[in-house]
């Protein structure tokens, strides 16, 4: 079979997929990525480069749109480039996210397409107005409204769709949730496992483990969608509390979503301008490789995970797989995956007071909460495992789109 993935990062959700098929010496598998997107064995790779940045006259609605036919355009110039080498796929995974989607369909008219769903951007009932200083008005309505224009684009010309909760499945306009099935990406569950004895050595040359009392934060980049702000300031109260305690903060200062402090160079300095913590027990490390962010995980007493109702972090069910007491905020998606007091701890993501408590309530009762931290590994291994439960529905959607069956067997709530 010939498969081909786009999505802009390379390899992005299609991690594992496309490791998998492309092993399959009976499979030949392409992907179109931006331009500079790291190479997979066995992966013929088409990179492509927008011709140009949209223009700042554009209208502020239109402006990410216009970016977004730029991608699309690229992703078909270099489809057809595939085509010209004679590469004619017979499925195509696609992220709807950034245009490329868009013109796929008339590169490939007789190929079917299974579009990766990720978000569906809703004014009402999602990120956009969680933050009650940020209350959306009715320019910011319309201007959510436009953005979704290039993924009903997408989606209006897939055959089927993928997403990876059932929440984010929810966002999506009732008319397409019918073609759309809820199947996580999946967690490597035999990689993201405990490990007793494992140690992290900090840059000052001490080393931590799981004897220590170690409380734990990671996120892409440091910034409010994932609560960074609520969890610094409840860092306050935690370093008055706890004097043994030591707080891992993985996270880079760029913004992924949201938009950078207007009176900071990021997010890290001005909370570190706005409260008082020991420098001396609280440990910025950066983007970490995979194994030192493991390594962080399994010398974890506590974990916490705050997030915006958006996308789920895989770093959530990664540090549930790895056996992580997750004191989580009671929102979507993480109220799908984590019920209060079975398999982790839940709390308001705006109250910084309630996250030091709930710190409290893990770290004084180990015992307890070793309970809750193998039932949260249990959830994943019995949702979310890779190669038990994800990779063969995921292959078996890919079948189905690929021989243009209706899928059965899975699929929406």
């Amino acid at each position: 079979m010939k498969i081909l993935f786009i999505h802009q990062n390379m390899p992005g959700q299609y991690k594992h997929l496309a490791r998998l098929l492309a092993d399959d010496p009976s499979n030949q598998v392409a992907f179109i990525t931006k331009d500079g997107k790291p190479d997979m064995p066995g992966v013929i790779k088409a990179a492509y480069k927008p011709s140009r940045e949209p223009h700042p006259s554009t209208h502020h609605y239109l402006r990410q749109l216009e970016g977004h036919v730029l991608y699309g355009q690229g992703v078909v110039r270099a489809a057809l480039g595939l085509r010209q080498r004679g590469f004619v796929p017979d499925v195509i995974c696609a992220h709807t996210g950034w245009g490329e989607a868009m013109f796929i369909r008339d590169a490939f008219p007789d190929s079917p397409m299974l579009a990766y769903c990720e978000f569906y951007y809703r004014a009402v009932g999602a990120d956009i107005g969680f933050d009650p200083e940020q209350a959306a008005d009715v320019d910011k309505m319309a201007r959510t409204r436009c953005r979704n224009a290039h993924m009903l684009i997408g989606m209006e010309a897939m055959d089927w769709g993928i997403t990876p909760t059932r929440w984010q499945w929810s966002l999506h306009p009732e008319v397409f949730r019918e073609r759309i099935s809820v199947i996580h990406e999946g967690v490597d569950t035999d990689l993201c496992r405990p490990d007793p004895a494992a140690t992290l050595t900090l840059p000052d040359g001490r080393v931590l483990s799981a004897r220590d009392e170690v409380i734990t934060y990671v996120a892409r980049n440091l910034e409010p969608y994932r609560g960074f702000p609520t969890f610094m300031k409840a860092l306050e109260e935690v370093c008055r509390r706890r004097p043994n305690a030591h707080v891992i903060i993985v996270g880079g200062d760029e913004v992924s979503y949201g938009t950078a402090p207007a009176d900071a160079p990021n997010w890290r300095e001005k909370m570190l301008a706005e409260v008082r913590i020991d420098p001396t027990r609280v440990h910025f490390l950066g983007r970490v490789p995979y194994d030192r962010f493991l390594s962080v995980l399994r010398i974890s007493r506590a974990h916490v995970y705050l997030t915006y109702p958006f996308v789920l972090s895989w770093s959530m069910l990664e540090a549930m797989a790895t056996g992580c007491l997750i004191i989580g905020s009671a929102t979507a998606p993480v109220q799908e995956v984590i019920e209060d007091g079975r398999n982790g701890l839940l709390v308001d993501f705006w109250n910084p007071r309630a996250v030091a408590d709930r710190l409290d309530e893990a770290l004084d009762n180990p015992e307890r909460m070793a309970d809750l931290r193998a039932a949260a590994r249990r959830t994943v291994q019995d949702r979310y495992d890779l190669r038990g439960v994800c990779i063969p529905a995921q292959m078996k959607l890919i079948g189905d789109v690929a021989a243009r069956r209706r899928p059965t067997g899975f699929g929406a709530p």
